[in-house]
């Protein structure tokens, strides 16, 4: 036998030994990207009072990794990207600064998730996503059209409400019987981009119950020490109807309560949003419609401060699920009589693969 062949041989029984390996580890990758056309139809509202009225531009990016290690381990590697305002770039030579708006990647999940702790369980251990809207998430659907209203409060308001979707901790999720779900969880409380400031943690429980087949109602609460003197809060009832074949509906309801979050003569107010939502599917993994309602209210102390989100769209697949083509419109509305309406129509694309 030649040289050549033995190498060729050797490099053949590599890559089956590579493939077999990889078969049992049961390794994934995938992408999932949200790509948008953005316009402006109205004019002078404090969305679309800006200057460019039309363009494209990327929203995110991921990047995830997962390895089913054996039945009981699996470990997830996400990258996530968006773009950065806050980020500056340097001439070198003149030492000036300018604002850098580059799709910046980042790390948004990396844990190790065990299975095997308690019956019908899954214990995450390190960058994880959290427990207060991911079953929200998934029956809304549309993460690439619109976050959940928790998710996206701060983006609509400008007021934060401390619901950062992954972040430093543990979480336990599982099933006690057929109709009875939970979650728990304890983190930093400070999200995935930043770094414990504080010796204090979040603490945070979810219970999950199916009464009847086609009803299911979310109970949520967390709790976490700002200060010494301080805490903070978040109150959440969902519930959700699958009664009608293909359609989903529901509801999300949240009250968050900081006792840092002060009025001029110090009396502490309460920040909320209301968010019902419907989609119904003509075609699975090709046609669908969806709605949605959301209502905010940034200080319980504050007159005409509300504002209502209502979106509607289509999604569409025509060649392949792993693209799906989603009009959407956007009409925000406000309570404060000065300020107009925004209309604004998105074209997105969402891409998975």
């Amino acid at each position: 036998m030649t040289k050549s062949t033995t190498a060729k041989l050797g490099l053949i029984l590599g890559l089956f030994l590579l493939a077999s390996h990889l078969g049992q580890a049961q390794q994934t990758f995938n992408t999932t990207i949200y790509f948008d056309y953005t316009n402006y139809l109205s004019k002078g509202g404090p969305v679309t009072s800006a200057a460019k009225n039309n363009f494209f531009a990327f929203r995110r990016a991921y990047f995830t990794y997962e390895n089913k290690i054996n039945d009981n381990l699996k470990f997830r590697f996400r990258y996530d990207a968006d773009n950065t305002a806050n980020l500056t770039s340097v001439d070198i030579k003149t030492g000036s600064t300018k604002k850098d708006d580059k799709l910046r990647p980042f790390i948004k999940h990396i844990y190790f998730e065990y299975s095997g702790l308690l019956p019908n369980s899954a214990l995450k251990i390190g960058m994880t996503e959290t427990i207060q809207f991911k079953i929200a998430e998934d029956r809304w659907a549309y993460r690439s059209v619109a976050k959940t209203i928790m998710d996206g409060y701060k983006d609509i308001t400008g007021v934060d409400v401390d619901a950062p979707s992954a972040d430093l901790g543990a979480s336990l999720t599982g099933s006690l019987a057929k109709y009875i779900r939970y979650g728990l969880m304890v983190s930093n409380g400070s999200g995935y981009s930043h770094a414990e400031s504080d010796k204090y943690k979040k603490i945070a429980g979810q219970l999950q119950l199916i009464p009847v087949a086609g009803l299911s109602l979310v109970g949520y609460m967390d709790y976490e020490k700002q200060d010494a003197d301080n805490s903070a809060t978040t109150y959440k009832l969902d519930g959700y109807i699958d009664v009608v074949k293909n359609l989903t509906v529901g509801a999300e309801y949240f009250v968050y309560r900081n006792d840092k979050y002060l009025t001029a003569d110090k009396a502490r107010y309460d920040v909320s949003g209301l968010s019902i939502f419907g989609r119904y599917i003509v075609s699975p993994d090709v046609f669908a419609f969806f709605a949605r309602f959301d209502r905010y209210e940034p200080n319980s102390k504050v007159g005409d401060d509300e504002l209502s989100l209502v979106i509607a769209g289509l999604d569409w697949a025509p060649f392949h699920k792993s693209m799906k083509l989603q009009p959407n419109i956007w009409f925000q509305s406000y309570a404060n009589s000065e300020k107009k309406n925004d209309v604004v129509f998105n074209f997105t694309f969402f891409l998975s693969f």
